[in-house]
């Protein structure tokens, strides 16, 4: 590979500290590039979860889980949540050690979820789900729950819209 030499000798472009083999002359070009397989790489990255770990939901969710027991603080996301503005309902039936979670989300119909995990971040309980079906390609519900209300909080990404809307759910006594 051929260098470009600038005036400072380095043969590298000035603030640009290390050259690729993909060619890339301008670090703006491969921003893009770098923060795509960043995310890739924090999204596939899987592991224990522990107090401080970021969310790595588990490939396959709808097996039964694990023999080994969540956490006490994960243990408390089983039962079913409903949103009260439309009657979604999330059934969450189990958790693992790993967090990898066994859901169930209705609308009212059995929408397909391909992946679903929860963790503790700092001192926080929280769930990631995502739903893979017709007319849900890839939408996700990110989620804490508030033990004081009982309820989950967050978001909902609805990917065939590309919009984000906040969203409660509340267990279902």
């Amino acid at each position: 590979m051929r260098l470009i030499q600038n005036r400072t000798g380095s043969g590298r472009p000035p603030g640009f500290h290390q050259t690729t083999r993909a060619g890339c002359s301008s670090s703006l070009r491969c921003a893009p590039v770098l923060a795509a397989v960043v995310l890739l790489g924090l999204m596939v990255s899987c592991g224990s979860k522990t107090e401080t770990s970021s969310p790595s939901p588990a490939p396959q969710t709808n097996a039964a889980p694990a023999a080994a027991a969540a956490s006490p603080e994960l243990a408390k996301l089983v039962g079913k949540w409903q949103r009260p503005d439309g009657g979604y309902v999330v059934d969450i039936r189990g958790v693992d050690s790993s967090g990898k979670l066994d859901v169930g989300y209705f609308n009212p119909n059995p929408i397909n979820v391909s992946r679903a995990a929860a963790w503790r971040d700092q001192g926080a309980t929280k769930l990631v789900i995502e739903l893979r079906d017709v007319n849900y390609p890839g939408s996700t519900y990110t989620l804490e729950l508030n033990p004081q209300t009982d309820q989950l909080f967050g978001q909902y990404f609805q990917a065939t819209l590309r919009e984000t809307f906040d969203v409660v759910f509340s267990r279902l006594k």
